[in-house]
């Protein structure tokens, strides 16, 4: 029995060294976090840049189009193809 006993305990010892000394132990686990951690901080970085850009491609396709709405209105102003027709009431 004291046998069994002292082969059961160094598994356990084994299993357990594995579990925190082993390829995917511990040690991976806390350098898998740090490796999330920084992505996620890239990630972070990259969406605050992506929103503005799309804030400034926003404002520059609006811009574009108010000068243009004005051009046309203001000053009259057509495009190459285009026929004005101006209605009157």
């Amino acid at each position: 029995m004291r046998v069994l006993s002292v082969i059961l305990a160094a598994f356990l010892l084994l299993i357990q060294g594995q579990l925190w000394f082993g390829k995917g132990g511990i040690g991976r686990g806390v350098q898998l976090r740090e490796e999330l951690r920084v992505a996620e901080a890239a990630n972070d970085k990259a969406r605050a840049r992506n929103a503005q850009l799309e804030a400034e491609l926003r404002d520059l396709r609006e811009g574009l189009e108010m000068v243009e709405e004005k051009a046309r209105f203001e000053l009259g102003m057509v495009k190459p193809d285009e026929i004005f027709v101006q209605v009157l009431r």
